[in-house]
């Protein structure tokens, strides 16, 4: 199969047996080997229990046995997720000496059981603090539409490794913005759903409040196709309607204010042309979001913080120095701010609602620009310099704040990759699956392979003009 090929056409083509699972495995397997060395995404391959899993699915089509929907379908998970027999690492050097996962995360488990093929781990930001994967442990992960590029995190690798075809599909985390910025940065399309829509369990946390489980794909069928894989029994599946989704009329809304200020020129246009093609109504406003946005950060410092407390206090040295110091800081905030925000999220919520009772969807962009260069500590915002691991996250954490789905959608435009969040009210998945299909029926959401397909040899001569000019 074609490495660009979605899983929606691997399953089919397993399915009616034009191609064997354990083919599909070995391809995958091989142009991971080749390609990743200069991308970076993964942190490990289960090549053995890939292999394995992928001939029993054979056998069960030999056998005339029903397959799932995914079947023979390759995916990759963040390196949270715990899988069966491995270690969990999370992105650090602290649980290297951790005992191995006794099972896999009930996610890992449901999208098996559809038949999806688990290839491998995938390289984050150390415990999923930070939104540009530039792990002190495992190296930066590189954007496969500029390797000199971040690829966004703190699921950067996820978002990679799609976006560079070495998996039609991958699991990620996201808490401030961890599914939605690196699927933005990386052109592809990323679920971050409703708040405990998809199991957590088995997923190494970060802030318990806010963390969500989702995933990313090239196709938006791909990508709803994954989302029923990992709903609980009884849940309403999204792929048998998501052709009507896309005829389904829509209220559409363009957020401003906070979500406006400090866009590039590039940002802009893909607003504009998403807005109209929605016909959407422009600046929406929700006064309280920069407020959420301090108040999710006070969350995240104070969870984070106390959960690593007694690592902290005995191995501060062996975090990532871009982390470490961050959660050791959270760990030190007074309850009262902890208290404070949480209030603040009950108020900030009820105004989102409000803002759902008239409208179906709202669209915001998900980052101000395009992917920033590796190692770049700042970018700017109004005239000012700000840190941009500390603040790619400015229109995804008033978001997450509330628990409400978000798709990040790849959008096309002339430049490097662009999204755009199409969020709905929480619970209403649905409705952010319209408006994505609405736009991929248009021809305006899509996602692009690499310019020119990513390769080793093109990424190694690139890294050697950038060290050249550095």
């Amino acid at each position: 199969m074609d490495a660009f090929s979605s899983a929606a056409a691997i399953a089919n083509a397993v399915r009616t047996g034009k191609v064997s699972a354990v083919n599909v495995a070995r391809a995958t397997l091989s142009r991971i080997r080749d390609l990743d060395p200069c991308l970076n995404a993964f942190t490990a391959l289960f090549e053995v229990e890939a292999l394995a899993q992928a001939a029993g699915i054979d056998r069960d089509r030999a056998l005339g046995r029903p397959l799932g929907p995914l079947a023979g379908a390759p995916f990759a998970v963040k390196n949270l997720f715990d899988v069966a027999g491995v270690t969990t690492l999370a992105g650090s050097r602290i649980r290297q000496g951790a005992a191995p996962a006794a099972r896999d995360a009930d996610l890992v488990a449901r999208f098996k059981a559809a038949g999806a093929v688990l290839v491998g781990a995938l390289n984050m930001d150390e415990f999923a603090y930070g939104f540009v994967t530039e792990n002190a442990h495992f190296g930066p992960t590189r954007n496969p539409h500029d390797p000199t590029r971040i690829a966004g995190g703190s699921s950067g690798g996820s978002a990679a490794a799609v976006a560079a075809g070495l998996v039609p599909l991958s699991l990620g985390s996201d808490t401030n913005g961890s599914i939605r910025i690196p699927a933005g940065l990386c052109g592809v399309f990323g679920l971050k759903p409703t708040s405990g829509r998809l199991p957590v369990q088995g997923m190494f946390p970060f802030v318990h409040t806010l963390d969500h489980a989702g995933l990313f794909a090239r196709h938006l069928a791909d990508l709803a196709l994954g989302y029923d894989a990992g709903l609980d029994a009884g849940d309403d599946p999204i792929s048998p309607r998501l052709e009507a989704l896309a005829s389904q009329p829509l209220r559409s809304g363009v957020l401003g204010g906070w979500f406006a200020r400090g866009l590039s020129r590039p940002v802009i246009a893909v607003m504009d042309a998403v807005g109209a093609a929605l016909n959407s109504d422009q600046d929406v406003i929700l006064p309280g979001a920069e407020a959420a946005r301090s108040a999710a950060f006070c969350l995240t410092a104070f969870e984070g913080g106390r959960l690593h407390l007694p690592d902290l206090a005995r191995r501060i040295g062996d975090y990532d120095p871009a982390v470490g110091g961050r959660l050791l800081a959270g760990a030190l905030l007074p309850r009262d701010i902890y208290e404070a925000a949480l209030a603040h999220r009950q108020g900030f919520t009820a105004e989102v609602l409000q803002a759902f009772a008239r409208y179906d969807v709202l669209i915001a962009p998900v980052t101000l620009g395009p992917a920033p260069p590796i190692g770049q500590e700042s970018m700017v915002l109004d005239g000012e310099e700000i840190s941009i691991r500390k603040n790619l996250g400015l229109y995804t954490q008033p978001i997450s704040f509330v628990g409400a789905p978000v798709i990040a959608t790849p959008i096309r435009n002339p430049g490097l990759p662009l999204g755009v969040q199409i969020i709905a009210a929480p619970g209403r998945e649905d409705l952010a699956f319209a408006a994505a299909a609405r736009l991929e029926r248009m021809g305006l959401a899509t996602s692009m392979p690499p310019r020119a397909e990513f390769s080793c040899t093109a990424t190694s001569e690139l890294l050697e003009m950038q060290h050249g000019h550095s």
